[in-house]
């Protein structure tokens, strides 16, 4: 430009009315995913339209006045905010999710461990059964006199555990053979656990 020549700046005429719409656009980007990548890029080119339209109204050489370079250094500096800002939400999205899949897995093992000591305990449940009934049987196969030792060892309610489930008539040659007040402890605890049982209601007639 010539000495003495006065520069005259062309503010253009569609690119502030841009600018100030994009200003407002960015200031009310709330979105994510897919949606958000959009409207980032729509800002993000307007942006770009809107700086070749100021940059291409002058072709004097004159220099950008400072209130427009000003709008548009501001509307680029907040895009760039809005941009980080949205990089880091994609992030914590990104690790809750991972968090929850973690805390997914660990609920599952514990679900896993919490039925396999269920399957063990009822296996354990069921061997100690069968080993009562295998006693049991033993103790009816044995002479009365024999067995009556054994029980005259053990306490009234651990022997009285066994006599009843002892078939009748083995239960009862058992306590014909033992003390009079073992036999009678054995006894009162059959009878105290028997009374406690549901009783058949006699028939209307």
């Amino acid at each position: 430009m010539s000495p003495g020549k006065r520069c005259t700046y062309r503010r253009p005429a569609r690119a502030l009315p841009l600018l100030a719409t994009l200003f407002a656009a960015s200031g009310l980007l709330r979105l994510s995913g897919e949606t958000g990548e959009r409207v980032t890029g729509w800002i993000g080119a307007g942006y770009a339209y809107a700086a070749a339209e100021v940059a291409g109204t002058d072709d004097s050489g004159c220099e950008m006045p400072p209130d427009v370079a000003a709008v548009l250094s501001a509307l680029k500096e907040r895009d760039s905010r809005l941009q980080e800002r949205e990089a880091e939400m994609d992030a914590r999205e990104t690790a809750l999710a991972e968090a929850e899949d973690e805390i997914r897995a660990q609920l599952d093992q514990l679900v896993a461990a919490e039925e396999a000591l269920s399957e063990t305990l009822a296996q354990a449940d069921t061997a100690a059964e069968a080993d009562i009934t295998r006693l049991v049987a033993v103790y009816e196969n044995m002479k009365p006199a024999d067995a009556a030792v054994l029980f005259e060892e053990m306490s009234p309610s651990f022997a009285a555990g066994f006599i009843g489930r002892m078939r009748p008539e083995s239960a009862a040659a058992l306590l014909a053979d033992l003390e009079p007040q073992t036999a009678y402890s054995i006894s009162a605890i059959l009878a105290g656990r028997n009374a406690n049982a549901p009783k058949d209601e006699p028939a209307e007639r």
